[in-house]
């Protein structure tokens, strides 16, 4: 029988997983696998049970959240340099990554896919001395995503983003930055960048046309400045799809990038705070195994 450890963070999106646990279980039961349910409460927890996994000899970690919990558990895994593949449970408020995949928020089907057994082993992102499985950003999106009251969060989902992101669109300035991108040096007064796994990011789902989890590149998309009609219109197009011949927006892929502004800036790494720039990433070939549906 597989045994598969599960990390679910019980306050992920409208903290509705913890209520479909014995759901889960059942569903591993009659694939002939055994489910290790672990709660986290703490950032610390998550290294303590991957470690744990090691320790069972489990045939998997599967990660119950969204993008941050996902986040938590590449890191720990990493850390821990363990070579146990990834299943994901996307429940949370964002699952930028998970529909990348196009792994759904049906837990059955979910179920399916880690039982199965099928993975693919995909890059990450390292920025500074930190990984990332989905997307590295500051500007504009990266403080609406800290911003956020939790409760508008896990009452309207993605919609408190985009609530939060018009709200903020009159008072945000663009800042002077400088891109390294493989020696391809940009400096502009820019409204924010990503720097990408996937192709989707903050609710949109492509954003980064060429993006491929196994292409040893990272997918960096900039929007630099415009006034409050144009950026609205922009975020039309980004919605669509239909913005990577726009004017104010830089997209390119690259292995190593450096990103450098004079006044204090925050990132976020997966939904996350990540540290102040300077930033220094590059891309980390093969390094994850994940569960993907056949």
């Amino acid at each position: 029988m597989k045994r598969f450890l599960l990390i679910y963070n019980p306050l992920s999106g409208n903290a509705y997983f913890k209520n479909e646990l014995d759901a889960a279980i059942r569903l591993f039961q009659r694939q002939q696998c055994l489910l290790i349910p672990a709660r986290t409460e703490s950032k610390e927890d998550t290294p303590r049970f991957v470690r744990l996994a090691e320790e069972l000899h489990a045939d998997g970690i599967i990660a119950a959240g969204g993008d941050g919990t996902l986040h938590e558990v590449i890191n720990a895994m990493l850390e821990a340099e363990t070579a146990l593949p990834l299943g994901i449970i996307p429940c949370g408020t964002s699952n930028d990554f998970a529909t990348f995949l196009k792994i759904s928020r049906d837990i059955e089907q979910c179920v399916q896919i880690i039982c199965q057994g099928h993975w693919q082993t995909i890059d990450v992102g390292l920025i500074n001395n930190k990984y990332f499985i989905n997307v590295a950003s500051a500007g504009l999106l990266a403080s609406v995503v800290h911003n956020t009251d939790t409760a508008l969060k896990n009452t309207l989902g993605k919609v408190a983003y985009y609530l939060k992101t018009l709200e903020t669109i009159p008072y945000f300035r663009s800042l002077p930055i400088e891109i390294n991108a493989d020696g391809m040096v940009i400096k502009d007064d820019i409204l924010l960048f990503l720097v990408m796994n996937s192709g989707a990011a903050g609710g949109f789902p492509n954003l980064a046309p060429k993006a491929r989890l196994d292409d040893g590149k990272l997918d960096l998309l900039i929007v630099t400045r415009c006034n409050v009609t144009e950026f609205m219109r922009l975020l039309i197009n980004l919605a669509t799809g239909n913005h990577t011949n726009h004017k104010n927006i830089t997209y390119l892929q690259a292995r190593n990038i450096t990103i450098t502004c004079d006044e204090m800036l925050e990132s976020d790494l997966d939904g996350e705070r990540g540290p102040y720039l300077p930033l220094t990433l590059s891309v980390i070939p093969n390094r994850v195994k994940v569960f993907m549906p056949l």
